[in-house]
């Protein structure tokens, strides 16, 4: 199995996990202070992978190289977006409704990547992203 495959099906794994979790803990409380105490944790965790494998040197070189920092901070943005208006769908609907309609990310990242990354898309690929829009919508429909 490829590497690159293995650590999607671990991250498609945990964003499950993460949608289960944050349902439970998203009854009765404001759903962006439960974000915001979530992304602390994730820094603090993520501050210790990268202690753990001795590459804080690595942080100020991105620092140093403003491109790489512009676009790190514009996609911290739009991630910090993204789990705020997760955690609020989260709130007020069902898993299995807000799972699949969040995934059309997919199908929204590839679109931009043809557009403004020229990634090519090959047609039997094509038809895979187009069955994920359809079905992330027949599963959202009550």
């Amino acid at each position: 199995m490829p590497l690159w495959l293995l650590y999607a099906l671990l991250s498609a794994v945990s964003a499950a996990l993460v949608a289960i979790f944050g349902k439970i803990g998203l009854k009765d409380i404001d759903a962006n202070s439960a974000t915001a105490i979530r992304a602390v944790i994730m820094a603090l965790f993520l501050l210790g992978v990268v202690a753990v494998q001795g590459k804080f040197t690595h942080l100020g070189e991105i620092i140093a190289q403003r491109k790489a920092m512009t676009f790190i901070v514009l996609s911290g943005a739009a991630g910090a977006l993204s789990w705020l208006f997760y955690f609020m769908a989260l709130k007020y609907g069902k898993v299995s409704q807000v799972g699949p309609i969040d995934k059309l990310s997919v199908v929204i990242a590839v679109v931009l990547a043809v557009l403004f990354l020229g990634e090519k898309v090959s047609w039997i690929n094509a038809a895979g992203v187009a069955l994920i829009a359809v079905g992330a919508l027949l599963v959202a429909v009550k």
